[in-house]
């Protein structure tokens, strides 16, 4: 056998290892086949969701422009659900890889049904804000009378469902800090190929709310899928009902470390929707289709980018937990390698085939050329996204979510909206001016992000 053939024999075993989900040690052994065991079913189960956000708004393109607007509109405000549930997430991920380093499963089971009762209670008042405001809140994001009109239902569905959006992202958090990401990965994978399926049939026969009503059942299918496994299944992690009795102080620390995550995704989510709102100021209906077109591709390529930084994260709090602090800090340095030059051809590709990307989606010719600008720009700052996300993630799998929160506020809303309107309207430069502040921000945050966790104070923060 060659070594090439070997090589690529190691590989798919790898990759088979990865995806059967057996229970791995990530607190020993090589460091690059750890990352490599967690990384892959993450860029798989994220991928697929990407892929779904592609179609969707494939399908959601058809139906005209004032269509396209308000899925980008509605998905802008969703951000702030996302933040919440990815806050809880990340809080849910720290403590539950840090016990399971330490090598204590019930303590670990038992902080992420803490985190579960946290979320239900935080879910009720999002849901009813959207139920009852739907209409408002498109028109607070710039909507006109025609979009509002036609994409209330569409928005009062979605934001209705954010229960449903909060579980599906917390419960994988709680896998993926146990070192599950394969189940993490069968739970996405069931509500994105729902999605699929479901969408071009339900838009052929609801119209744009019949997208919405595919998204909610999609990703009803993975709850389940996740709360079945979590009570029923074989993993390490097992929720028994005393689990979910009340316990003050741990729920104490799931919010302590949840709440800097939380405010660190809404400051990140709150600048993105500042500035679809500035695109829609300064290039009208076609610009907004455009940008949502561009951002929609932009988010198919960087989820995989998330993969890898949620293996960072894992691995940064389990080996905190058996002590291992130097293997910690060499699993982050080895995943940002790896993704950035994984992003730098994604780059690479944003900038040579932007126009044949976005002409996938529409032919008209005045949003294909505002997508393709778009597409362009975002595209630029690839690398700076991948170092970024590395480092923040790995400062959250710690515990420490208050720095990634003070970096995050300081590089997009000290810096990225005040630039985005400069260069919009202080330079006259439209909806391309505002999108050009997005690479600019995240070059900063890759650097601000890299120096603190050079620092190290990381290693000392207690969960």
């Amino acid at each position: 056998m060659t070594t090439l053939q070997t090589t690529g024999s190691k590989i798919w075993s790898a990759i088979k290892l990865s995806l059967n989900g057996e229970q791995q040690d990530y607190t020993q052994g090589s460091i690059p086949k750890a990352i490599f065991l967690l990384a892959i079913p993450m860029i798989l189960e994220l991928s697929l969701e990407s892929v779904f956000a592609v179609v969707d708004m494939f399908f959601v393109s058809k139906l005209g422009q004032n269509a396209i607007a308000t899925v980008g509109l509605t998905e802008s405000v969703i951000t702030i659900v996302y933040s919440i549930a990815i806050g809880l997430s990340t809080a849910a991920t720290a403590i539950v890889a840090r016990r399971i380093g330490e090598k204590k499963p019930e303590a670990a089971a038992h902080a992420g049904a803490q985190s579960l009762l946290i979320c239900v209670i935080a879910t009720i008042i999002l849901s009813l804000a959207g139920i009852f405001f739907a209409a408002e809140i498109l028109q607070l994001m710039g909507a006109s009378e025609e979009v509002v009109r036609e994409g209330v239902v569409f928005t009062r569905i979605m934001l209705g469902s954010s229960l449903v959006i909060m579980l599906l992202f917390l419960i994988n958090g709680i896998f993926r800090g146990a070192g599950d990401a394969a189940m993490a990965m069968k739970s996405l994978w069931i509500a994105s190929f729902t999605n699929i399926i479901l969408c071009p049939v339900f838009i052929h026969f609801f119209g744009l709310k019949g997208a919405a009503m595919a998204t909610v059942i999609g990703r009803s299918g993975g709850v389940i899928f996740q709360v079945y496994h979590l009570c029923k299944g074989s993993g390490i992690l097992k929720f028994r009902r005393t689990h979910f009795s009340w316990d003050i102080p741990m729920a104490k620390s799931i919010i302590t470390i949840a709440w800097p995550a939380t405010f660190q995704f809404i400051i990140a989510s709150g600048s993105w929707i500042i500035l679809t709102r500035l695109v829609a100021e300064t290039g009208g209906t076609a610009a907004s289709a455009g940008y949502q077109i561009a951002f929609r591709n932009f988010v198919f390529f960087i989820l995989p980018c998330w993969g890898l930084s949620n293996a960072a994260a894992t691995l940064v709090g389990q080996n905190l937990g058996a002590g291992h602090v130097d293997r910690a800090a060499q699993s982050v340095m080895l995943t940002a390698r790896y993704n950035a030059v994984l992003m730098s051809f994604v780059m690479l590709l944003f900038l040579l085939c932007a126009g044949p990307i976005i002409r996938v989606f529409t032919t008209e010719p005045v949003i294909l050329s505002y997508g393709s600008t778009a597409l362009r720009i975002i595209g630029s700052g690839f690398i700076f996204y991948a170092v970024a996300m590395v480092m923040s993630q790995a400062l959250n799998g710690a515990g420490d979510t208050k720095t990634p929160t003070w970096i995050n506020f300081g590089c997009f809303w000290l810096f990225q909206v005040p630039l985005a309107y400069l260069l919009a309207k202080g330079f006259g430069m439209h909806s391309a001016g505002a999108i050009m502040a997005v690479p600019a921000a995240e070059a900063l945050l890759a650097l601000v992000s890299w120096y603190y966790f050079q620092k190290g104070n990381w290693k000392k923060v207690k969960v």
